[in-house]
């Protein structure tokens, strides 16, 4: 069995434009944490590693949006993700994500 750190932790948004911001949809540490990982990879959803963003997420409530203060940095990441599906733009400094599962 795979040795699971458990000061790892995972937090999922969805966005819909009716929603006005993105949503904190799932949350969790250690083993919880690598399952929302693996689900989100066996979906094709890119995992944006950035322990900092996670850390300030994790203090949301789950199906709640995001407060105003996380406004740019997620807009910024959910814009360099679309861009990246899109293959308009390779992956800049400072930013790190993990390609899906088989890719």
């Amino acid at each position: 069995m795979k040795n699971v750190d458990p000061r790892s932790a995972a937090v999922a948004l969805a966005y819909e434009t009716a929603d006005g911001a993105p949503r904190v949809v799932a949350k969790g540490r250690g083993v919880l944490a690598e399952k929302i990982i693996a689900t989100a990879r066996d979906a094709g959803v890119f995992v944006h590693e950035s322990p900092e963003l996670v850390a300030m997420l994790m203090n949301i409530d789950l199906d709640a949006h995001i407060p105003p203060q996380l406004y740019v940095a997620v807009a910024e990441l959910l814009a360099w993700v679309y861009r990246i599906e899109r293959g308009e733009a390779p992956p800049e400094a400072g930013i790190t994500l993990s390609p899906p599962a088989g890719e």
